[in-house]
Order: C-alpha cells, then structure tokens, then sequence
C-alpha cells in the first residue's frame, strides 16, 4: 500500500471518531450540568443509532436555569 492509503484510513477514522463523539463534545463546549452522563452515554451506547441520537439531543437541549 503507498502512504497517500494509510493517510487517508487515518483520515477517515480521526473524522469517524469525531462524529462519534460528537455529543461529548458539544456538552462540554457548551458546559451543561450533566456533561458526564451525556459523555458516558455517548460512549456506551453511541454506537447505536439509537444512543448517539439521544446524547446528542439531550447536548443540544436547553437547560432550566435551576439546573445550571
């Protein structure tokens, strides 16, 4: 395999990697109080289609003011 192949395999996997964890990093940019259960749950069940839809919503989500 020449270079420009393993260039693009880590290309393509730093960018997979980021999409998915994408919600983490969303929660910490934005400091919302439950940054580490929408991390851990980004992790565990991120995987599926199912758990990364719901971190990402739930990063996205405004917060009451009594939470922060």
């Amino acid at each position: 395999m020449q270079i420009w192949t393993y260039a693009l395999i880590a290309v393509f996997a730093l960018s997979a990697l980021f999409i998915y964890l994408l919600p983490a990093v969303i929660a910490f940019k934005n400091r919302h109080p439950k940054r580490f259960w929408i991390a851990l749950l980004d992790v565990v069940l991120g995987v599926t289609v199912f758990g990364w839809i719901a971190a990402i919503l739930w990063a996205t989500a405004k917060t009451p003011l009594a939470e922060k």
